[in-house]
């Protein structure tokens, strides 16, 4: 499918430069474009690629200028990381949807599918499973007994829906990854550990994306509960009665304990852990590798560190860190002439 400048251009009420008729089919990165790609400049340290690059249209954003010529034809709007986002939805959105049942996945009588489904090969639908409109379910997939999933979803290869969990409209489970596994939960006795059955669910609230090989694990009662707009990554793990607040943002490795509360709109990097049991603020942020080891009480916080400080002050430290070896050194020197000091002044 082929687009013209001009259409973009007014899709995304943007200001236009060049040819309003030259064409796009494709996207490109841009220093990797080609004629007929459409590609975008946010980050500064790619500038030098926008004046030898190859594709036929550029978004940038309506502050810079340019300090040479430019071949492409430019489309200037307020901020092109987000516009190249919408164009891609929009391009992924007009791709023919999959429909129908293969005869090769396994569908129980008693499972409700609503119209426009997809279910690929060898995927399972167990009993009493309801799988809303518009939602695909591709090969490998396991919607176990009593599982709700709601409309226009996507449920890719080897994903697994445990019994009885609950995963709200627009939905996008990435492959592998597991909803409603059992909690981590075991009771210390004299002969080793004893399980302790967990009895209950994972409620997936609409617009979350999971991404591939993630974890969310299934309550001891109650919901691990994932509100809406959550976007989690790769390998991430969610454990038991755990709450993620709406439009928050945990990154790949990051770990969260049982029972923990965490507000809206938070921003976890990678290999973030938090502890069990604690109320982390809305919109708190941490850095890769943070270590969370209680609660966080304040709202807009970033965090830095283990354990987590302030992200200014852990910054300052890990300055002062790096000199340890020196100043531990200095120290000695010191103590060593203080020593000699005293040892004259004795003397005397």
């Amino acid at each position: 499918m082929e687009f013209t400048a001009r259409q973009i251009a007014d899709f995304l009420q943007g200001t236009l430069e060049g040819d309003p008729q030259a064409t796009v089919s494709t996207f490109a990165k841009i220093e990797e474009g080609k004629p007929g790609a459409i590609s975008f400049l946010s980050n500064p340290k790619y500038a030098n690629y926008l004046y030898e690059t190859q594709s036929s249209v550029v978004l940038i954003n309506k502050d810079f200028k340019p300090e040479q010529p430019v071949r492409a034809t430019i489309i200037r709007v307020d901020n092109a990381y987000e516009c190249v986002a919408r164009l891609l939805k929009m391009y992924e959105m007009s791709k023919p949807a999959r429909k129908g049942i293969h005869p090769m996945a396994f569908v129980s009588e008693t499972a409700k599918l609503g119209e426009d489904c997809y279910v690929g090969p060898f995927a399972y639908i167990g009993e009493n499973v309801t799988v809303g409109k518009g939602t695909q379910i591709y090969p490998h997939a396991v919607l176990e007994q009593n599982a709700k999933v709601g409309e226009n979803c996507l449920i890719y290869p080897n994903v697994s829906v445990y019994h009885d969990c609950v995963v709200g409209n627009r939905v996008t489970l990435h492959s592998g990854c597991v909803i409603g596994a059992d909690g981590f939960g075991f009771a210390p006795t004299e002969d080793g550990y004893e399980k302790i059955p967990q009895i209950g669910i994972v409620v997936i609230e609409d617009d979350v994306e999971i991404g591939a090989n993630a974890c969310v694990d299934r309550s001891t009662m109650g919901a691990t509960i994932v509100h809406k707009d959550v976007k989690v990554d790769n390998l991430v793990q969610l454990a038991h009665n755990t709450e993620v607040g709406s439009h928050t943002v945990l990154s790949a490795q990051t770990g969260v304990a049982g029972s923990t509360k965490i507000g809206e709109w938070c921003m976890f990097g990678g290999q973030v852990g938090i502890t069990g049991h604690a109320k982390i603020a809305d919109r708190v942020r941490a850095g890769a590798q943070t270590g969370i080891a209680g609660s966080i009480r304040k709202e807009g916080v970033a965090l830095w560190g283990t354990p987590a400080i302030d992200y200014t002050q852990a910054q300052r430290s890990s300055v002062i860190f790096k000199k340890l070896p020196d100043l531990y050194k200095e120290l000695n020197t010191m103590k060593k002439e203080l020593e000699e000091l005293k040892q004259q002044l004795q003397e005397k």
